[in-house]
């Protein structure tokens, strides 16, 4: 969550308050306006704070058109029926909700299934409030894991984590956090992930794991995690280090699976000990879940695991979080249900084909250059092309919203700074009819954009609110 601050300066205006706000005598509901940064003295009618504040809110951007996020924004009703049933369900109260914790324990033996894990009996795992979680867990289990196998070093010795520079930004923190050096493998030309045998490079005695990302949040591309074990598997075979992987699936765990079944990225890989997923992404769900799995008992320490009352017995949990509501399990156990592999991959499918169809159709606008065709993530990734000099994507991003498309722009990270562009994540309920809106938008946009002197962002860094 963003860190907030109080205002430089009180604003003492008051909120305003229609009078038809009031119940039934518009006069005699009327309230005095207010404040908005301390408490008010008295409280308000229910009908006039609910109006308050839905009025306010009328200025969010619109989430279904929200082109920068991979979170879901749509859900059928009846699982909204569901979360609404289960939203003051505390996930921590095993001893109280039995079946939700139930409904978790079901959840992680399908993905364990789902993620071809060598006995899903034996694998272990456990819901979190997203991916950030479940990759600050990974990193802790791989983390102490190190350090039990080097007791004589450390705290001596500094830990250190290698990953690409396109890792999403809670990597970062986990380091920042935890102690731990990150050593990032830089993009370089056209590659703009990571490089597995550059990532080799990086390791040493002081490595507790490599990250690998299926499914890039720049470009939306699979790194290639078989490729990766294989030159971890060499580098154990010239200098007896044996170190694991750790798969940031947060987008791609939810597509692979149904999409790419001959592709080798899960626990068909005997060095992958750990994978994370966002159910709240591709998993379908609206925000608030996620998911870590391990392989077995023994890649997650047990002095990590604390253990609560759970109808008479002992319950283990692993959490940073404690209490939150069991709506998103319930949803995703729901959603598992509903769907099943057929109809995940259908959905999946869809999506893929809009993403295909529709950065097709960018491309033929001429002005652009594809990265990435959303053949892999349903997500891709252009800019513009190089005899564009009247405007940038900066440009492009900021006409867009004008007309309610929230599209993405942003700089790519080390080596390849020189490189801006504008990503598009088609997500289920993003559909074709939709599609054909957005590209229609663009097409009517780019006459006017060529007729700049110039591009007109002058600061990069502040010409979007998008951040990885």
């Amino acid at each position: 969550m963003p860190l907030h601050r109080g205002p430089e300066k009180r604003d003492e205006r008051p909120m305003s308050v229609n009078p038809f706000f009031g119940e039934t005598n518009p006069v005699g509901g009327m309230t005095e306006a207010p404040p908005k940064h301390r408490l008010p003295d008295g409280p308000l009618p229910p009908t006039t704070a609910y109006q308050l504040v839905h009025d306010e809110l009328m200025l969010d951007g619109n989430s279904r058109l929200n082109l920068a996020t991979f979170v879901t924004t749509w859900m059928e009703p009846q699982a909204g029926i569901l979360m609404a049933e289960c939203r003051d369900k505390n996930m921590i109260d095993k001893d109280e909700y039995p079946r939700t914790a139930e409904l978790e324990r079901r959840c992680v033996a399908m993905l364990a299934d789902l993620w071809n894990a060598p006995d899903p009996s034996a694998a272990v795992g456990c819901s979190t409030t997203g991916s950030s979680e479940a990759c600050m867990l990974a990193g802790m289990a791989l983390k102490r894991r190190w350090a039990q196998r080097n007791a004589d070093r450390y705290p001596g010795a500094r830990p250190n984590l290698v990953m690409g520079v396109n890792v999403q930004v809670c990597w970062d923190k986990f380091c920042n956090f935890w102690e731990v050096e990150a050593r990032q493998v830089p993009m370089e030309g056209d590659r703009f992930h990571l490089d597995p045998q550059a990532a080799a490079e990086l390791c040493d005695e002081n490595t507790i794991g490599v990250v690998g990302i299926l499914g890039s949040t720049f470009d939306g591309s699979y790194e290639p995690i078989a490729d990766l074990c294989a030159a971890l598997d060499a580098l154990q075979e010239r200098t007896g280090l044996d170190i694991p992987v750790h798969v940031d699936g947060a987008s791609g765990a939810m597509v692979a699976p149904f999409l790419d079944e001959d592709l080798a990225w899960d626990f068909r890989l005997p060095r992958v000990s750990s994978i994370n997923a966002s159910g709240h992404k591709y998993g379908l769900v609206y925000p608030g879940v996620g998911w870590a799995l391990w392989r077995s008992a023994a890649e997650l320490p047990e002095e990590l695991v604390f253990r609560v009352n759970y109808l008479g017995g002992d319950m283990p949990t692993f959490a940073l979080n404690f209490s939150r509501p069991g709506a998103q399990v319930v949803a995703q156990y729901y959603t598992f249900l509903r769907l099943g592999r057929e109809g995940y991959r259908a959905v999946q499918q869809t999506t893929r084909d809009v993403a295909l169809a529709l950065s097709e159709r960018v491309e033929a606008l001429d002005d652009f250059q594809l990265l990435t065709r959303g053949d892999e993530l349903p997500v891709f990734a252009f800019t513009t092309g190089p005899d564009v000099t009247a405007y940038d994507v900066f440009d492009v991003s900021r006409r867009m919203r004008e007309r309610g498309w929230l599209l993405p722009a942003y700089t790519f990270p080390a080596n390849r700074e020189d490189l801006s562009v504008l990503r598009v994540v088609c997500r289920n309920g993003f559909s074709t009819d939709l599609a054909e809106l957005f590209v229609e938008d663009l097409g009517q946009l780019v006459p006017e954009l060529r007729r700049q002197s110039h591009p007109l962002t002058r600061d990069k860094s502040a010409a979007t609110g998008f951040h990885h």
